[in-house]
């Protein structure tokens, strides 16, 4: 499918039961109607340039994973560590089951998260209409989150288009501008229509500078970031991220290099959220 068809399909889709935003078998990305796969703090990347800075849906949704036929080295490896499909309870009697609500990570990857904190990790994309369900959910969590939690956005870079909003993203950090425009992001694509991407990298910069200035970013910074080491090292960051992880859907969580959730294993975007905070609970305690 094409990145043109994929873009123009999760904005039509914002009206649709449609279920997730998952990666397309043949590298690109794709609205997969009828399963799901879920899979997304303040805004902070794990770059090394900033390190240490760091409703409710009625339906289920299926692992991306299992959308795309992708063969997933990690998610397999669950196998090794529990033997059998049998769950492990986190807060109470079968509260969440290994292997149901969350998948273990074997082995468990390197985090980046300051000494003593929690590394929970979002893998998003702008263009995503269950990105854009879940963000108020997430930003209410991050008010009331375990002050160990550190919390990173990710976005996912499939192809030319998820690129140009990672830039967007990254940019936007690097001039301290991001939590003010985050959510005007995700509107401006969900509810203007306007999917700041083009069919070329200039046209996408050229949409996406139109969008900074009307909301008072100054042109000749924005274009200053756009290209800078700064933003080129988290965007190499970035994609460093995904492929360790394998993420083939998103949203998607990634809790302390261990555990990954999302919506469809944990029940419903509040029940991701408790999840999250459960198991980055049972983390801290180790």
């Amino acid at each position: 499918m094409m990145m043109r068809s994929t873009r123009l399909a999760c904005l039509l889709g914002l009206g649709l039961l449609v279920a997730a935003c998952a990666k397309h078998p043949s590298g690109g990305a794709a609205n997969t109607t009828g399963t799901t796969a879920s899979t997304q703090t303040p805004s902070m990347s794990i770059a090394a340039s900033t390190v240490g800075q760091l409703n409710e849906r009625s339906e289920t949704v299926e692992k991306a994973k299992g959308n795309t036929g992708e063969h997933n080295p990690l998610y397999e490896a669950v196998a090794a560590v529990s033997g059998t499909a049998q769950a492990e309870s986190l807060s109470g009697p079968s509260m969440w089951q290994e292997g149901v609500n969350y998948t273990r990570l074997v082995p468990t990857q390197p985090t980046f998260a300051p000494p003593g904190k929690i590394e929970v990790i979002e893998f998003f994309w702008y263009a995503c209409p269950h990105c854009y369900a879940l963000d108020p959910i997430v930003e209410a969590w991050l008010k009331t989150k375990a002050p160990y939690i550190a919390f990173y956005r990710i976005p996912v870079m499939w192809g030319p288009s998820q690129r140009a909003l990672a830039r967007l993203y990254y940019t936007l950090q690097s001039l301290g501008k991001i939590d003010q425009l985050h959510t005007a992001i995700f509107n401006e694509i969900h509810v203007n229509n306007d999917p700041l991407t083009g069919s070329t990298d200039a046209q996408s910069e050229q949409m996406q500078l139109a969008f900074v200035t009307k909301h008072g970013v100054s042109a000749q910074a924005f274009q200053n970031a756009y290209h800078s080491f700064t933003v080129e090292t988290d965007l190499r960051h970035a994609d460093e991220e995904m492929e360790r992880y394998h993420i083939t859907g998103v949203p998607t969580f990634v809790v302390n290099g261990k555990y990954v959730a999302d919506v469809g294993t944990a029940g419903g975007e509040q029940r991701l959220m408790s999840l999250v905070s459960d198991l980055a609970a049972l983390e801290h305690k180790h």
